[in-house]
């Protein structure tokens, strides 16, 4: 069926009297600030006319097969060495895009746990919480993405199950829109059904924290039925409106009542992210994604996922979303994960769960520059620090104690990617504690970290391999016999190389643009590390036991790989990343992201799985590769900031003509960053607030401009400004303070 007669179809369904469609069409203000006709006719446009591979034209299934062409051009990327489509994208006119990137790939939209589909429908859930402070939201409701059904708190509890019609609402996925979330990134679910009699009706869910209790509110259009705590509600036609305390019994709520929660969760939640550091970049999707995802982890917070087994603190991956938080200006909630990280357990790998802890407090200290937070957890840091201490002084290598690989591979190992978390570690709190009045603490520290890195690069030079192809590959397992991987996912220790290595890269134990680094990265290249930007893996949770080339990805361990290429320059990689992942690392209109998830197909499914999501680490590797576009922090030789690249990877079509870049009170070791970039015909304005708290040693901003068009003048509060490079398009602002205006002629080279 074509885009316009879909449109068509659901335009007379808007038009029917009493219909949900048109209650929606009728709302405005704060209500809604789209109409939901242009929402629903924008959805199914867009699952009608996505650049997507095609599901099967005349389905004979309600459940989408992948076919036998799109099987074998998956299985022949996924054989290469090389990340085939990624280089595709990069050679396009302009660089990677989203439109570019979503092509290859069928969407993420199902959900699987250990051995069974996450969901009754196999369909994953939103999770949809009002946090209560910094520790998250303590109930939750999980929000069934094809409509079917919501969840009390977990996947297999309490549920309000949805009927359309005489049928589960979404039971059939050829005749439901792809589902998406008010104003593309409130939580609120919205979506549309098309049920077995042809008859239209559309869906809107949310959920509040009203009274100690987490109420879902449902707009649906009848005739159906809600069923729910042993109470079966039967809707006729046209918009009804359903209110379900978790674990109670649903009632019928008038429009004023649905209409003031809306308004406070709207409220609620435009509040909370106005409370962090903004980051406006003029690509709308990109911005949907990055405030959907920080509402998700704003209400995991410490969680690595809710509803399922995964409902837990990880390690290393909840210190990442701390240090990320912090970074986004969302100080409070990363010091509430950081204290729950230090009630947990040692077990099963002490070491690299110590070195994280004391790195994720370096790291919230040098952003925030509050004391407080670090005095309090002096007391359990020193005792890591002399835990660790007693380990390195006692050994001949210099190195730690083995200890467990992961909490998948039980091999006792000198582990590379844990020791050098703990080397970065013992050098950043040491500076924290230089600055904070614990000399002799940061002595000690400092001293370690001097030995365990001589000891680290010993016996990497002691392991490594350079290949004929000038690549360079360096154990994990230090000191062992590890073999180079021809292919990373062909094998359950390739994989996991490629998973844990990122946390050595982005130490910086290896310098930026060192040979080493690039050595190691062109291993990376070339041995199937990535697909379309994303980190490659087995997923043998997905697949059991998957036979080479079948692999999906896992983009938790995207976030050190994106801090490695933002270390050594490699902006197109960067961008790659973030518009691969946007694509699909992520379910499209929901930004569900899970801890892995298939490329090959699975079972036989069109639509491609994830495992238990959702997942607040894969959200923060998308967040962070976005910061990193923005804004990246050099370091010096002793891990010490050193300076700042503004824009140091932007893709070229935001700075268009009409198109405004900004970002606003971002942390960063010299203070909080404020600056904007405004792009006319020819010429770009920026604007620069200087961080004031210490002065950046080096301070640049970098232009990609569009059609490769190169800087020909620049004037600094109109004078004639000369520090500037045509050819790779920066300024350099090093030594400048305060509130900085350039105005930037280019023109085509």
């Amino acid at each position: 069926m074509t885009p316009s007669s879909n449109r068509a179809r659901l335009r007379a369904d808007w038009e029917r009297p009493g219909s949900i469609l048109g209650v929606l069409g009728a709302t405005s203000g704060t209500l809604l600030r789209r109409s939901a006709l242009a929402v629903v006719l924008a959805l199914v446009a867009t699952a009608s006319s996505s650049s997507a591979p095609a599901a099967p034209a005349a389905a004979p299934t309600c459940t989408p097969r992948a076919s036998p062409g799109y099987s074998a051009r998956v299985l022949r990327a996924l054989r290469s060495g090389r990340d085939v489509w990624g280089e595709e994208l990069l050679r396009a006119r302009g660089g990677p895009s989203y439109a570019g990137a979503r092509r290859y790939l069928a969407p993420l939209f199902l959900a699987r746990a250990r051995t069974d589909p996450l969901t009754t429908t196999g369909a994953h859930y939103i999770p949809f919480g009002t946090p209560l402070g910094a520790q998250g939201a303590a109930a939750v409701a999980l929000h069934v993405a094809d409509g079917s059904e919501i969840l009390a708190d977990r996947a297999d509890g309490p549920r309000l199950a949805v009927w359309a019609g005489s049928e589960p609402f979404g039971s059939c996925l050829a005749r439901l829109t792809r589902s998406r979330l008010a104003d593309g990134w409130l939580p609120i679910l919205q979506t549309a059904y098309r049920d077995a009699g042809g008859a239209g009706h559309g869906q809107e869910s949310f959920s509040l924290r009203e009274r100690n209790t987490t109420t879902s509110y449902l707009l649906l259009d009848g005739p159906g039925r809600v069923v729910a705590g042993g109470r079966t509600l039967r809707l006729a036609a046209g918009p009804n409106r359903i209110a379900w305390p978790n674990r109670g019994a649903p009632r019928v709520v008038d429009a004023a009542t649905y209409d003031a929660a809306r308004a406070a969760l709207e409220a609620y939640w435009q509040k909370r992210l106005a409370e962090g550091a903004v980051l406006e970049v003029p690509e709308p999707l990109v911005t949907n994604a990055e405030r959907a995802l920080l509402v998700q982890n704003l209400s995991l917070t410490w969680r690595y996922s809710t509803g399922n087994a995964y409902d837990e603190f990880s390690f290393p991956e909840g210190i990442n979303n701390a240090e990320i938080l912090a970074a986004y200006g969302h100080e409070e909630v990363a010091r509430a994960i950081l204290r729950t990280s230090l009630t947990r357990r040692p077990v099963p790998y002490p070491n690299w769960k110590m070195g994280e802890k004391l790195l994720g407090f370096a790291v919230e200290w040098r952003l925030s520059r509050d004391p407080a937070p670090l005095r309090g957890a002096t007391p359990t840091l020193r005792r890591y620090v002399s835990t660790l201490g007693a380990q390195i002084d006692g050994s001949r290598s210099g190195l730690l104690d083995r200890e467990r690989y992961s909490s998948d591979i039980p091999d006792q190992v000198y582990g590379l990617h844990s020791q050098a978390v703990v080397w970065q570690a013992l050098r950043g709190i040491g500076d924290a504690w230089a600055a904070t009045g614990r000399p002799a603490l940061a002595r000690r520290c400092r001293a370690l970290a001097t030995r365990l890195g001589n000891g680290l690069r010993t016996a990497v030079r002691a392991s490594q391999r350079r290949l004929p192809d000038g690549s360079l590959f360096v154990p994990v397992n230090l000191l062992d016999d590890e073999d180079p991987y021809t292919a990373l996912t062909a094998t359950r220790p390739g994989s996991y190389w490629n998973l844990v290595m990122p946390y050595a890269l982005a130490s910086g134990l290896f310098a930026p643009g060192s040979a080493e680094a690039r050595g190691i990265w062109r291993y990376m290249q070339t041995h199937g590390s990535r697909l379309l930007g994303m980190v490659r893996a087995s997923a043998f949770a997905l697949y059991k036991t998957p036979a080479f080339p079948v692999s999906g990805t896992d983009q938790v361990y995207g976030i050190n790989v994106s801090r490695f290429l933002a270390d050594n320059d490699e902006p197109d990689q960067l961008v790659l990343s973030l518009y691969g992942q946007l694509a699909h690392g992520m379910t499209p209109g929901t930004f569900v992201a899970g801890e892995g998830a298939s490329v090959a197909p699975l079972r036989g499914a069109w639509h491609r799985s994830m495992y238990l999501p959702p997942n607040s680490t894969s959200n923060g590797a998308f967040l962070e590769t976005l910061r990193l576009t923005l804004l990246h922090e050099t370091r010096d030789r002793t891990g010490g900031p050193r300076g700042l690249e503004l824009a140091p990877a932007t893709p070229p079509a935001w700075l268009l003509p009409g198109k405004r870049i900004a970002v606003r009170a971002a942390p960063t070791s010299f203070g909080p960053l404020t600056y904007t970039l405004e792009a006319s015909a020819g010429a770009v304005r920026a604007t620069v607030e200087v961080p004031s708290r210490s002065k950046p040693r080096a301070l640049s901003l970098r232009l990609f401009l569009p059609g490769g068009a190169r800087i020909r003048a620049v004037a600094l509060d109109g004078r004639p400004f000369s520090r500037f490079n045509p050819r790779t398009g920066t300024i350099d602002l090093s030594g400048l303070r305060g509130t900085l205006t350039l105005d930037v002629r280019h023109a085509p080279s």
